[in-house]
Parts: structure tokens; sequence; C-alpha cells
């Protein structure tokens, strides 16, 4: 369990710092995304043949449709992150990201057929303020920032990402993280075959933060994620996950010096807190029932 805790942490610190690596590499954004993709896809085949896994995922055709989904949605919702990293620095990106639980909340009793709670409703009005403080400035002034377009884009993908993976029940663990990622990188390289080509013109000294970013925070990030969720409890799950958009603000004002203004940290209290209210409400009621 220990290890586990360990390993879930380091994902969330991992996937945290995304925004900071991709600073550091001079490509457009679709083109980090093709080589993280890539080299993380790769990197994750290589520990699922180490570890002698069993592919099980073409006994459930249904099942493997939700998960290419869920892969594709996953590579668009990285395009529009790291374009809009780029667009409106790390901290409004992630935040603005950050909306897309929020999203899958809400829909959650349409789909999994979850109960519509308060809890929920206050959540998501919570996120809706958190999000117009986020960005009064740009509000009242008539004009909103095409990196913000991005980040609510980016929001409903990560959503559609979610949904379908949570419905693609019997593909689960390394196997699940590593179809998903391959699909993802297949959805990249298209976009970016039919944009450009395949090609990617990669300058000196941008190697060692591409590497990074594919192998470490995206290889070596999911497997621990994956690996490590289904042995923890569901309320730890909720309440560590929040170290993930918490880092990124603290990694971007401590290396990149960016700074929130008052209202915008508001807007991000607002943010995160509604999210987590809606949510650890939810895990609670639930593990109050199965006692």
């Amino acid at each position: 369990m220990k290890n586990a805790y360990v390993k879930y942490i380091v994902a969330l610190l991992l996937f945290g710092s995304n925004g900071i690596v991709a600073s550091y590499i001079l490509l457009n954004s679709y083109e980090i995304v093709y080589l993280r993709t890539l080299i993380g896809s790769i990197f994750l085949i290589i520990v699922f043949v180490l570890m002698k896994q069993k592919l099980q995922f073409w006994k459930n055709k249904l099942h493997l449709l939700y998960l290419m989904i869920s892969g594709i949605a996953m590579g668009a919702s990285w395009i529009l992150l790291f374009e809009a990293y780029a667009q409106v620095g790390v901290s409004i990106a992630v935040l603005t990201y950050y909306c897309g639980p929020v999203i899958v909340m809400i829909l959650s009793p349409f789909l999994f057929k979850e109960k519509m709670t308060s809890a929920k409703m206050i959540g998501f009005l919570a996120v809706i303020i958190g999000m117009f403080c986020l960005n009064w400035h740009d509000l009242i002034s008539g004009k909103v920032t095409w990196g913000l377009i991005l980040g609510i884009l980016a929001a409903g993908m990560y959503a559609l990402m979610v949904i379908f993976n949570k419905k693609a029940k019997s593909i689960i663990g390394l196997e699940n993280a590593t179809c998903q990622l391959v699909v993802s990188f297949l959805t990249v390289s298209t976009f970016i075959g039919f944009k450009q080509g395949f090609s990617v013109n990669v300058i000196e000294g941008n190697w060692i933060p591409i590497l990074i970013l594919g192998i470490v925070n995206t290889g070596i990030g999911c497997y621990f994620y994956f690996s490590s969720i289904g042995r923890l409890p569901v309320q730890s799950v909720s309440i560590l996950g929040y170290l993930e958009p918490l880092s990124a603000l603290v990694f971007s004002f401590i290396i990149l010096g960016e700074l929130l203004n008052p209202m915008q940290i508001v807007g991000a209290m607002l943010i995160l807190g509604g999210a987590a209210y809606g949510e650890l409400y939810r895990v609670n009621k639930h593990e109050l029932k199965t006692e």
C-alpha cells in the first residue's frame, strides 16, 4: 500500500510538471504531443512485454471501441492543452483544463445513473464562478482569448476521455494505459501527417526535455498512475488527485515566475475547491453506503 501511494503521488507530480517541461521545447503544440505520445507509447509497450502481460482488449469489441474513442479524445485534449500553455501560460491553462472533471461530475447522472446531488450543483456553480474570476479582465473588456477557448475545448475532450474510459470496464491497468496511449499517438500522428507530414525538425538541445516528457512524464507517469490507483482507496485517489493542478501552479510560479492576481487566486480556489467538494462528497456518500 505504501509503495502504491508513493507511485501515485510521483505520477501526479510528473503530470503537474508537463507544462514546465514543454516550455523548454521549441516546437509547436501538436509536434510536442506527437513526440510525447510516440516515445510514451514505445516505453509502455516495452514495459508491457517485459512484464509478460497478456492482451485481453480484443475480447470485448464494444469496450475496445470505447477505449479507442477515449484515446482519440486524449490526443485531442493534449494538443489543445499544450497550445493553451503557449497562449495563456501554464497556470491559467491548467485551471481551465481542470474544469474537465466537473463536466464529468455533472454528466454522470445521465451517463452512469449517478444521483444528482446538491453537492454536485454547488461544486459546479463554484467552478463556473471561479472561471469568471479567473478570466475577469478579459470578460469585462469583451475580449475572450484564444488560449481560454483552447483550455475549455481541452476540458471538454478530457471529459470525453474519462467518460469513455469508464465505459471500457473490461480493459484495465497497464493494458488500458498502453492501448489508450497508442490510440492517442495514432490520432496525433494522423493530424500532423495531414498538416505537415511526419518529419519534425528538432533543434539541438531540445531532445533532453522531449525525452523527459516522453519517457518520464508520460511513460513512467502513466505506468505509475495506472499500476497504483487500483490498489488505493477511492477517497485517497480523489483527495491526492488535486496534487496535479496544485503542483502545476506551484511549479509555474517557482520555475516560470507566473503570477496570479488576487481575483485569479480567488478563481483558482473556487475551481479546485468546487471540484473537490463535489467529488469528495460523492466518494464519502459511496463509502458510507458500502460500510
